[in-house]
């Protein structure tokens, strides 16, 4: 029987209707008897559909090329999760794809006609808070030596993450893989005194170091090499600021 963390890279192919027929007979085996993964799958059901129904504002001349492409390829009405599914969950993983539904739907709404730093950080601070609730789902290994493989594997990255992350206050709770406007971008997640931390690693990507305010969080960025870097907290100024000096004394 496979696990949750062999089908997690499932999912999202699943729900958008790109996986072969015996692994999505194997993602519909597993999440008949496993409800985190139930309420991941529906959680991204949610977000396909929002995505769906947003397509002409998404796709207009104000978004980025790139989100525009995205959401134009997908095409078709959005697909629409079963009551009966939905309503055989337990309360707790309903209440997550509901409040993930908001969020997502929240930041569709922002004005694209801003700078694209600002949609990129709007993109990311939306990853951050999806994250953060799918991993009290579907926890992440949290070792440092399982984080440095994944970004080597999925990003050719030899990440130095800050040692004794400690004396800055953070934990290390995992690594996921996220996709923005641009294409994929590496996500190591930690938190600050039990509050979720990201830090996003854009490759190929330059921008000037700035911090933006948006949906409640401050985005910390900058560039090394070909790199931007953005740490993203709800957390005052001077604390963000803080932890972005610490981590930025390590990536590369």
């Amino acid at each position: 029987m496979p696990n949750c963390w062999s089908i997690d890279p499932l999912i999202t192919p699943y729900v958008d209707g790109e996986l072969p027929a015996a692994d999505r007979q194997t993602v519909e085996q597993h999440m008949r008897g496993c409800t985190p993964c139930r309420a991941r799958i529906a959680t991204e059901q949610a977000v396909r559909d929002l995505v769906g129904a947003s397509r002409s504002e998404l796709t207009g001349a104000g978004a980025p090329p790139g989100l525009r492409a995205r959401c134009t390829a997908k095409g078709g009405p959005p697909a629409r999760t079963p009551l009966s599914r939905l309503w055989r969950a337990r309360l707790t993983p309903l209440a997550l794809a509901a409040t993930l539904a908001i969020v997502v739907g929240s930041a569709f709404l922002y004005p694209l006609a801003g700078s694209s730093t600002r949609v990129m950080a709007a993109e990311l601070t939306v990853d951050h808070m999806k994250c953060f609730l799918l991993n009290a789902a579907v926890r992440t290994d949290s070792t440092e030596a399982a984080v440095k493989g994944a970004l080597l594997t999925g990003f050719d990255w030899q990440a130095q993450l800050p040692e004794r992350p400690e004396q800055a206050g953070l934990e290390l709770v995992g690594e996921r893989t996220c996709l923005y406007g641009k294409g994929r971008v590496a996500h190591v997640m930690y938190r600050h005194e039990g509050r979720p931390v990201s830090v996003f690693m854009l490759p190929d990507d330059v921008r000037r170091d700035e911090v933006v305010n948006i949906f409640g969080h401050r985005a910390a960025i900058w560039s090394v090499g070909n790199r931007t870097f953005v740490l993203i907290a709800r957390e005052p100024a001077e604390d963000v600021e803080r932890m972005a000096s610490f981590v930025q004394a390590s990536l590369r």
